[in-house]
């Protein structure tokens, strides 16, 4: 079977060292957010090599058995996966597929490498994407949720900066620090395309923001711009 192939693969590559730098950098410890998943300690470039080198040759009955593991890497391995066959063909297949298992998609370097590729990349041209976004930015589930806010990261990239807006504006309430820093940098990111409608934004919800998602978002301002926005000083008009 293919999938044990993987697994193999993995192994092969991991270390005990990188094993405990990652629980520890995951925050596995009893009470974090990360709280049970397991870690074989394989590094980011030694995994996309094994993603790599499988994807072409395994099914998504494959890419099921690496998602239903409890261990970190080969859920991630098996979503890389997903992301080298997308732009291949077969896309709504892949992510009808991804958004079935949204369950095995539950941390954030899981989420932020590759939602933007399949979530973001499917969703980018459909007339009703920032519709089923919101679906997810309401959902009970804090990784669904910051899927709903990262997947906007494609279209920003195209240009597309209104839903990012709309996401983080339902976003606003959320209690989880994952998901204020998650809409922090992208805001971030459609600073650098648009400053004026980023500062607009901030101005018009800075009541309401999270101080974390506030200080991701005017990153890139210089510093006495930055210390008058945390002040609620923004030079724009309403």
């Amino acid at each position: 079977m293919i999938a044990n192939e993987v697994i193999n693969a993995l192994k092969s590559v991991a270390s005990e060292e990188r094993r405990k730098s990652n629980e520890w950098f995951f925050k596995t410890g009893k009470g974090q957010y990360g709280y049970g998943d397991q870690f074989i300690g394989v590094r980011m470039p030694e995994l996309r090599k094994v993603a790599k080198q499988y994807h072409w040759k395994i099914s998504f009955d494959g890419i099921s058995t690496l998602l239903n593991s409890p261990i970190h890497e080969e859920r991630l391995c098996g979503l890389i996966i997903l992301v080298y066959q997308y732009p291949k063909g077969n896309q709504r297949a892949i992510y009808e597929f991804y958004s079935a298992n949204f369950a095995s998609i539950n941390n954030w370097d899981l989420v932020d490498t590759t939602a933007p590729n399949i979530v973001g990349s499917y969703l980018f041209d459909k007339p009703n994407k920032t519709e089923i976004l919101q679906n997810y930015a309401h959902s009970d589930d804090i990784w669904t949720r910051r899927i709903g806010i990262v997947s906007t990261f494609t279209f920003i990239k195209n240009n597309c900066l209104e839903p990012t807006l709309q996401i983080s504006q339902s976003l606003l309430g959320d209690k989880q620090d994952l998901i204020h820093k998650a809409t922090g940098w992208m805001l971030r990111e459609v600073y650098k395309r648009d400053a004026t409608l980023v500062k607009q934004f901030l101005k018009q919800n800075y009541a309401q923001l999270p101080r974390t998602t506030l200080r991701y978002a005017i990153e890139r301002m210089d510093k006495q711009e930055r210390q008058d926005c945390l002040k609620g000083i923004f030079d724009v008009p309403n």
